[in-house]
């Protein structure tokens, strides 16, 4: 029964569910019915649907013939009407018909007259339209013509402005037209072409510039001067006006105005205003000599073309590179000035440059950039200078040197950069001056040396004696109440030495002209220099004429009396710097001039030189020295050379007169020393192996004369025997054997009271073995085949006691 049940109440529920789409299917449009039709196959029961929707078909087939048959009547009345109608209808297309063919034929003129209103109209539109259309164009024409014009008469700037317009303001206006395409297809080769055009400018500037740097450099230079000097003349004769701006000097010859064919914008857009100067007086400047005009149009195109840039890089790039070459001196530029004017010229036209684009540009080059190149110039700068003065040997050229990189530095100063560095070389070329001036005056002093006849000066009038007193600062009571003629005891070198010093110290003061030094450094700087040339350049050319071979001893006592005037004027040329740097001498950290030390040691050289002259005289005298060492004769004067030796120590003792006393009497005992010694040796030679008491004697005559020479005081200031006492060992060693002393000298040797107290044993030993030689070869000869006779005999005995007592106290002495 349940199944009975479940199926009834399935069938059911499957009958609603097709009543439902059937439902469906007849109210929903015939496009959607898709998925009402899915939902019945999806099923089971499709059969039975399809039969529930056959039975449906056929009740709205029954219902649509019920339908018709109620309405037939009307439709066969309506089909009736529709007919007449159409008869109706065909009169009036006939009627209808011939009314438009004779509309046709009546309005066929008019027709045509009025196609051609038509066409009349269609090209009055037209002509309109182009004519609206030309209006657009003729302005982009017009401005493409005048683009074109701008560029063959090379006005850039402009044109670049006029294609700015074009393509912003016209183009866009006639956007469609084929060439409007063209010249947009066009603009950018145009670009190009502007910038490459005036980049080409600027290569032109660039090498303008480069070549008139010297120029500009010059024209810089020769206005700093200028102002150096007025300015000088300024501080001597002070005077009241109106003062000039600084920047407005510095900028005196490089101001400059912007071309009027510049437009406006191109100087609102890198341009600075340069102060008038209607009231200063024109002078020629870097505008006179290079067009800075395209530089500004290169600057302003591609600032405009967005490049500007590019442009700076490349503009200090090249400028960089410009500045090497500038830098780079020649080989030869220390053989002139000109070289080294040259190489000045150019770095200042370059810096001079480079600062009037600083200021009148905005951004160009910045005070980095210039600060960067003026570093490099001034190592590079420094660095040439130093190797280039260094090859220089003219103090003159140095001179010159000097004022020119003064000026150098002083015209840069000007502009802004700073120069202490070149000052500072300043001080080291100073050194190098110095220098030069110490060789230059070694040569001037050697020529009056050499040139000087080394003799007291001779004056026949008042006016030669104020002359000599104006050359050199002497006084002498004494010789200016002689009579004329008379003679200062000096020689000419003495006034000419001075004056050469003081005309150093001038060389010297000039140098330090302009450097900004203090008075203190001047006078420092004046005082080493002096003492340089006095204890080195002075010092060694009197050492060379004093060590000169050929030297006189009249010459080298004329030094020693130039040398000592020149020694008492050290305080005149103290005086000298004192007045010409207006420093006292008090000052703390003054030098003190060593002139007095040099000139000292002058004198004492030629004092050495005198006293070794002088020995060399007397070997010379000696070297004729012919003794016969063997005579048996007792001689009754002394030997010639010893004769002529005397006259000669006595003719040059006279000449001594002028020298001061100590240095005329230490000669004169060292000549007395050295005659001593030099006859002492002349005796103990080994090359004389024998001696005769005769030969003695004749000894003894000489050395007679030479204590004679003593005592006669050759050179005054002696005190009594005193020149004696040179001859002392001689005349005792001689008296113990002319007297055969030899009890007495035996007897009280090493006795502070001994007669023979300078007698040396071992002297005398070798003394005496001379003589026992020869007494025994002479008694050889003459008694060949006999004894001795018995008196010599005797006195070979005493000979040979003596000389074994002289052995035994040499011995004793010695142990």
């Amino acid at each position: 029964m349940e199944r009975v049940k479940m199926a009834e109440a399935e069938s059911l529920e499957t009958a609603a569910e097709h009543e439902r789409i059937l439902r469906e299917i007849e109210s929903t449009d015939t496009a959607c019915i898709g998925p009402t039709l899915r939902s019945v196959y999806d099923g089971e029961e499709h059969g039975r649907f399809m039969e529930k929707l056959e039975t449906r078909i056929r009740n709205h087939d029954r219902e649509i013939e019920k339908m018709c048959n109620f309405h037939y009547q009307g439709f066969v009345d309506s089909i009736t009407e529709l007919l007449k109608v159409r008869g109706e209808a065909q009169k009036l297309k006939n009627q209808v018909t011939d009314t438009n063919r004779k509309l046709q034929h009546e309005g066929k003129e008019l027709v045509i007259a009025m196609e051609e209103l038509k066409q009349c109209r269609l090209q009055q539109r037209n002509i309109s339209a182009t004519v609206d259309k030309l209006m657009l164009c003729l302005p982009v024409l017009e401005m493409y013509s005048k683009l074109r014009d701008q560029m063959k008469t090379k006005r850039h700037y402009p044109a670049l402005k006029t294609l700015e317009h074009l393509e912003h303001t016209y183009l866009p206006q006639v956007s469609h037209y084929r060439f409007c395409k063209v010249m947009v297809d066009n603009i950018p080769k145009l670009r190009e072409e502007i910038k490459d055009v005036s980049m080409s400018d600027l290569k032109d500037f660039l090498e303008s510039i480069r070549k008139h740097s010297d120029k500009i450099g010059e024209t810089a230079m020769k206005q700093a001067q200028q102002q150096r000097n007025l300015d000088n003349i300024i501080l001597q004769q002070p005077r009241i006006g109106s003062k000039r701006k600084s920047k407005k000097e510095a900028y005196t010859i490089f101001d400059t105005e912007i071309e009027s064919t510049s437009p406006k914008s191109e100087q609102d857009s890198g341009i600075l205003d340069v102060e008038d100067e209607e009231d200063d007086e024109e002078v020629p400047g870097a505008q006179d000599l290079v067009d800075f005009s395209p530089v500004y149009r290169c600057l302003h195109i591609y600032s405009v073309l967005g490049a500007r840039e590019t442009f700076e890089n490349y503009y200090r790039k090249q400028r960089r590179k410009q500045a090497r070459l500038v830098l780079q001196p020649p080989s030869n530029m220390h053989e002139t000035l000109d070289g080294y004017r040259k190489y000045f010229n150019q770095i200042v036209g370059f810096f001079v440059v480079e600062d009037h684009i600083l200021h009148t540009t905005q951004g160009l080059v910045n005070r980095a950039y210039i600060d960067e190149l003026w570093e490099m110039a001034l190592s590079k700068t420094i660095a040439a200078l130093r190797t280039h003065s260094s090859y220089c040997s003219d103090p003159n050229l140095v001179l010159d040197l000097k004022n020119l990189i003064v000026l150098f530095a002083d015209t840069l100063q000007v502009y802004g950069f700073p120069v202490n560095q070149l000052f500072d070389m300043l001080l080291e070329i100073r050194d190098q001056y110095s220098e030069t001036l110490l060789k230059k005056w070694s040569g001037i002093f050697r020529n009056i040396l050499d040139s000087d006849n080394y003799s007291p000066i001779p004056v026949t009038s008042e006016e030669m004696y104020k002359k000599v007193i104006g050359q050199f600062p002497f006084q002498d009571a004494e010789l200016e109440k002689q009579p004329f003629p008379k003679k200062f005891p000096f020689s000419e070198f003495v006034p000419k030495v001075y004056n050469q010093i003081k005309e150093f110290i001038y060389a010297c003061l000039k140098f330090s002209e302009d450097l900004h030094l203090s008075s203190t450094e001047v006078d420092d700087m004046i005082r080493k220099s002096t003492n340089l040339l006095l204890t080195r350049t002075l010092s060694n050319s009197l050492q060379n004429v004093i060590k000169r071979k050929n030297i006189g001893l009249t010459e080298l006592v004329q030094i020693i009396i130039n040398t000592t005037h020149l020694e008492k004027s050290c305080k005149y040329l103290e005086e000298f710097i004192t007045n010409i740097t207006n420093v006292l001498p008090e000052t703390v950290h003054t030098t003190k001039l060593y002139g007095t030390t040099t000139f000292k040691d002058a004198r004492h050289a030629a004092e050495e030189e005198i006293y070794t002259n002088l020995n060399q005289k007397i070997d010379q005298f000696l070297q004729l020295a012919d003794y016969d060492w063997m005579t048996g004769d007792l001689g009754s004067k002394a030997s010639d050379y010893l004769v002529d030796l005397i006259a000669f120590l006595r003719s040059t003792f006279a000449v001594f007169t002028h020298l001061p006393g100590k240095v005329a009497q230490t000669a004169c005992m060292s000549a007395c020393k050295h005659l001593a010694t030099s006859l002492m040796q002349l005796l103990l030679e080994a090359e004389v192996r024998q001696l005769t008491l005769g030969a003695l004697q004749q000894f003894n005559l000489d050395v007679r004369e030479c204590e004679q020479f003593a005592r006669s005081g050759p050179v005054p200031g002696f005190q009594e025997d005193t020149l004696q006492l040179a001859f002392i060992d001689l005349r005792q060693l001689l008296d113990l054997f002319i007297q055969w002393d030899w009890s007495t000298y035996l007897a009280d040797y090493g006795q502070p009271t001994c007669k023979y107290l300078r007698v040396n044993p071992v002297t005398a030993l070798t003394l005496l073995e001379k003589i026992s030689r020869e007494m025994k070869d002479t008694s050889r000869k003459n008694n060949m085949f006999a004894q001795f006779r018995k008196n010599e005999r005797d006195k070979q005995k005493l000979i040979d006691t003596v000389a074994k007592q002289l052995r035994g106290l040499i011995s004793s002495h010695h142990s």
